[in-house]
């Protein structure tokens, strides 16, 4: 058994998915559309406009799997109490992610050394995920 996170984007899901390809590598294994739901009861409780929203993704980043959504595409997303980890494989790894992740974001804590890892690094990325990056002595 395994925990998978299901991150809701509320309507930037399509742009988050891009973001993190680009600064992450992550590959979108899966994807269904609102507008591609098979189911018609879903397509009653759609909000207008949202045919094109992501109704369900698996997104691969290195060795972890995320499901995302637009969900019901209502608001600025709030993503508290929790931060998504990237376990680095070493420094240079560690640099190139938290610089990555930080183009628009919000840096909480620098990358730099501690007593338990090479580097650990915290941001909030674009979209308001808190992010922990470590590559780990």
């Amino acid at each position: 058994m395994f925990v998978q996170p299901y991150v809701f984007f509320n309507g930037r899901c399509e742009e988050a998915m891009k973001f993190y390809g680009q600064a992450l590598g992550a590959e979108v294994t899966t994807m269904m559309r609102f507008g591609e739901s098979p189911d018609p009861q879903s397509k009653i409780n759609m909000a207008p406009g949202t045919d094109d929203k992501i109704m369900h993704a698996n997104v691969r980043i290195r060795d972890t799997q995320i499901m995302m959504s637009d969900g019901r595409c209502e608001g600025a997303p709030k993503f508290e109490g929790f931060a998504l980890t990237l376990n680095a494989t070493n420094v240079a790894d560690a640099e190139k992610l938290y610089a990555a992740l930080g183009e628009g974001g919000t840096p909480h804590a620098p990358l730099m050394k501690t007593f338990f890892a090479e580097r650990f690094g915290m941001m909030t990325d674009k979209f308001g995920v808190l992010w922990m990056i470590m590559a780990e002595k």
